[in-house]
């Protein structure tokens, strides 16, 4: 049975278990990566929620023929355009119905067999999310990098639980699901959104392999529009830095005051030119830096109040297999795969 559909059906039992994988550019690696998620036992069933993020390859083709051909539970989402790996997760927890909840990416660097021992761990510790972490992370130096800068930055701003790395391959509970996908704004981060909604968390360590092709879809550019959007999306603390800041400067400004002040009236004050620019450049810098900041929060606000759009769906299929038993999948994807 196949239903398009634009709304999330509640009408079919719980499962025990959604996967939601949101796909940019993956059809090389996503064929693989579903047929050893449809071969999972989930003591109770399992599901896999499908979300293509305005892919300009193959990869739309490739998910409606695995859709076609699927045997467990499946949703097909397609987006409008491209949004962000955080914003394709959110329409995907939208449309999941399982008791717990798994995000994985679609480049198998998490394998497919973890997923039973996340569920497993979850279920076992009763905790409302439980975050997988890595002996020896397979990213380029400049991505582990940029994570370790943003998990400290995490630490500092959204009240992280200190060691605690935030994956994207993660296990909630259909409670936290529930309560971050009430969130509407053009900007989420999903950790944060789980940070706000419970500190019941654990971590769980799992294997971490080599990309299986291609690379990674994080530019540099990409990964600082996401920390801005932890940065400044689920904290006033940049704001309270700049007001910091600026004390401190002030208290430095009076100080150097005092010290012209001085020098003026018991000795000759040297010319001083080049200490003179030095300080204007610097109180400069750091005044547009500050407006850059309140310019940041005033945008993101100005776009939210006019109601940009978190995601757009363009499509949404169904399908709930009436046979569970195995069926071999097309010549074509066993050779892309």
């Amino acid at each position: 049975m196949v239903e398009t559909d634009q709304t999330s059906a509640e009408t079919a039992p719980r499962l025990a278990l959604s996967i939601v994988i949101p796909v940019f550019n993956g059809a090389d690696s996503v064929v693989e990566l579903i047929g050893a998620l449809e071969r999972l036992r989930i003591p109770g069933g399992h599901e896999i929620v499908l979300v293509n993020d305005g892919s300009v390859d193959n990869s739309l083709q490739v998910l409606h023929a695995l859709f076609d051909n699927a045997r467990v539970p499946m949703t097909l989402i397609d987006l409008a355009r491209n949004y962000g790996e955080h914003n394709a997760v959110m329409a995907g927890l939208r449309h999941s119905g399982g008791a717990h909840v798994i995000t994985m990416d679609d480049d198998l660097q998490n394998p497919p067999e973890e997923v039973q021992r996340l569920l497993a761990f979850s279920q076992r510790s009763g905790k409302q999310v439980v975050y997988t972490y890595y002996d020896h992370k397979r990213h380029p130096m400049w991505r582990n990098f940029a994570s370790r800068f943003a998990s400290r930055v995490a630490n500092f701003v959204l009240d992280k639980p200190s060691g605690l790395y935030l994956s994207s391959f993660r296990c909630m509970s259909a409670f936290v699901v529930r309560e971050i996908s009430r969130y509407e704004g053009p900007f989420p981060y999903v950790d944060g959104l789980i940070l706000q909604v419970t500190q019941d968390i654990d971590r769980l360590l799992v294997n971490h392999l080599p990309r299986s092709s291609g690379r990674s879809n994080y530019t540099v550019r990409r990964l600082i529009r996401l920390w801005m959007s932890m940065f400044v999306n689920f904290s006033v603390m940049p704001l309270r830095i700049s007001t910091f800041t600026g004390f401190i400067l002030s208290a430095l400004g009076a100080l150097g005051g005092a010290i012209v002040v001085g020098e003026a009236l018991f000795r000759s004050p040297p010319p001083g030119y080049a200490s003179l620019m030095a300080a204007v450049l610097l109180l400069s810098g750091v005044q547009l830096l500050i407006l850059g900041i309140v310019g940041e929060y005033l945008g993101r606000l100005y776009l939210t109040v006019n109601q940009k759009p978190q995601s757009i769906v363009k499509e949404v299929r169904r399908r709930q297999p009436s046979v569970a038993a195995e069926r071999a999948s097309p010549a074509w994807l066993s050779q892309s795969a």
